[in-house]
């Protein structure tokens, strides 16, 4: 992951060629980012991609070889990592710069606002193609920021969208040119850090209250929920079978 800072604004590039995928690591390297950003003194997060790619999503190669121990880890700090996003102390800006497919869309509805680069890009919730049922805090998530008709077609049909498309439903807020996506969620941070901060952080923290309710849940059950999805035969063969073309090897 690269690490800028422009001004107040902390920018976090996810940088993982040549897809951004999302491993273990990445989990760890980013909620630990995002949670030092504030002591750092940033007063905003911009979460950025590589051109043309936000992020793929989790690395099925990588995940599909990981034993249950280390999926059992992978999935729990998973979920510390959408908390960070959910709870951050400032206002972080999603500037998707191009595919961002299943685990790349789900980065971006936990954060507070998103930009999308125009192009022939794709997002959408993809995880029942490869065998998973959406996680449940993915889809309530999802349900409030498209309202429950939209995340019923975009979760159970495993809907991939087109920036105009999900702009027209409110999956993301804006569309920008490509080479100007991430200035773009850099200023809507500098805009909104331009407010009367006590103001400001009170309200933001008042209409995000709901979200940062879902973590004070149990989770446990829910997190053993999908760790058990993720082991079940259908999911197993269609995992390894997406991986294996991601590969472009046999499945075994």
């Amino acid at each position: 992951m690269l690490i800028s800072d422009h001004e107040n604004v902390r920018e976090l590039r996810l940088n993982r060629p040549p897809a951004n995928a999302i491993s273990p690591d990445l989990i760890a390297d980013l909620t630990r980012a995002i949670e030092v950003a504030p002591r750092d003194g940033a007063r905003g997060i911009v979460l950025s991609g590589a051109p043309g790619m936000f992020s793929a999503g989790l690395d099925l190669p990588l995940w599909v070889n990981l034993d249950r121990t280390a999926v059992s880890k992978a999935w729990h700090e998973f979920y510390d990592l959408l908390r960070a996003l959910a709870c951050s102390s400032i206002p972080i800006a999603a500037a998707i710069t191009g595919h961002a497919p299943a685990g790349g869309t789900v980065l971006s509805v936990f954060c507070d606002w998103r930009c999308m680069a125009r192009g022939n890009w794709k997002m959408g919730f993809t995880e029942v193609q490869v065998g998973l049922p959406l996680p449940p805090i993915i889809f309530r998530v999802l349900r409030r920021q498209t309202g429950a008709r939209q995340a019923e077609r975009l979760s159970a049909g495993g809907v991939l969208l087109t920036p105009d498309e999900a702009l027209s439903i409110g999956l993301v807020d804006e569309l920008v040119s490509a080479e100007g996506v991430v200035e773009r969620a850099i200023g809507w941070c500098s805009n909104l850090l331009k407010l009367p901060a006590a103001a400001m952080s009170e309200t933001r923290r008042k209409a995000r209250a709901d979200l940062a309710a879902i973590f004070q849940e149990d989770l446990e059950p829910e997190i053993e929920g999908v760790i058990a999805s993720w082991w079940t035969d259908e999911a197993q063969s269609t995992l390894r079978g997406v991986a294996a073309k991601l590969t472009g090897t046999k499945q075994a």
